[in-house]
């Protein structure tokens, strides 16, 4: 929401609806947050406890609950019982369904080809040297790097950046999962983005995330003498049924690649350095280092 004066002191106008709130989409996942912290405390379990019966962490459903983070129909059928909702939300499933289809549309123009992409993707390999991953922030450190932005974004385009970029996050949710690699530069974790508190949370939720089965994460060390790639970040996935594709952003102009030998040349970059990082394990150590140290 854009809160500027218009017309005199004190008088705040609100700026139009965005894409999430003219579809209904941000109402409906409100509505259905508040029943399931409802149902939730009346049965006297705690976003933890109740997250560790339904495979989420509690930062998930505290982001579930406040409506910025769409609830899969699966998490609601099993919720639905564990609370004893009495079909109360498995009865809303039908509608967050039809929501889900309209999110996906929501993203930008220019980014909706390779999030339809990502959305349906097998394996999806990431290189980042700047910044972490959407895929992989907590929502702190998503509105952070939005609200540090330049030039300024307005307050409604924040949030609704937030919950588009929470949303995707439902790829480490779907089963079979996908394959994933995440190679991330050193110096993105040494960069406290939002401050101490945000930081700590953003490495404690890349130990969550690299510990997943399906998930290899890995650090470059900034020492290295030698690099294969001093350019930008780079992102290789495989959507369901199709051939690889890569994906890139520069000064926000974004690039979809399908040509088979830009894609194996990015493909060949990657393994060489995917075999110069960390191993995984050495890699998760370096970052409980880097909680231990703050």
């Amino acid at each position: 929401m854009s809160c500027r004066p218009s017309g005199g002191a004190g008088v705040i106008k609100r700026g139009p609806e965005t894409p999430a709130e003219a579809d209904g989409t941000t109402g409906l996942f409100t509505a259905v947050g508040k029943m399931l912290r409802l149902l939730r405390e009346r049965k006297g379990l705690t976003q933890r406890e109740f997250g560790a019966l339904v495979g989420y962490g509690p930062d998930a459903v505290s982001a579930i609950e406040r409506g910025v983070r769409t609830p899969q129909p699966e998490l609601l059928e099993k919720a639905d019982e564990l609370l004893d909702a009495g079909g109360l939300l498995k009865e809303v499933i039908p509608e967050v369904k039809e929501a889900m289809v309209k999110a996906r549309t929501r993203h930008p123009e220019w980014y909706r080809d390779y999030a339809g992409l990502e959305a349906e993707a097998v394996s999806l390999y990431d290189y980042s040297t700047m910044g972490v991953l959407g895929l992989l922030q907590t929502e702190d450190y998503s509105r952070a790097v939005f609200t540090q932005r330049h030039p300024p974004l307005d307050e409604a385009t924040i949030e609704k950046r937030v919950a588009d970029r929470l949303s995707r996050q439902q790829l480490f949710e779907k089963w079979p999962p996908p394959e994933c690699s995440f190679i991330i530069e050193q110096a993105v974790l040494e960069r406290p983005i939002g401050g101490p508190s945000v930081h700590s949370g953003q490495l404690r939720q890349l130990l969550r995330i690299g510990r997943l089965r399906n998930v290899q994460l890995q650090i470059m060390p900034t020492a290295r003498t030698e690099h294969p790639c001093l350019d930008n970040s780079f992102t290789l996935l495989i959507p369901k049924g199709r051939e690889q594709v890569a994906y890139m952003e520069s000064q926000g102009y974004p690039r979809l690649v399908v040509d088979r030998e830009e894609v194996r040349i990015l493909a060949a970059r990657y393994g060489i350095i995917r075999a110069q990082a960390l191993t995984p394990d050495e890699s998760l150590d370096l970052i409980e280092r880097m909680l231990e140290e703050r």
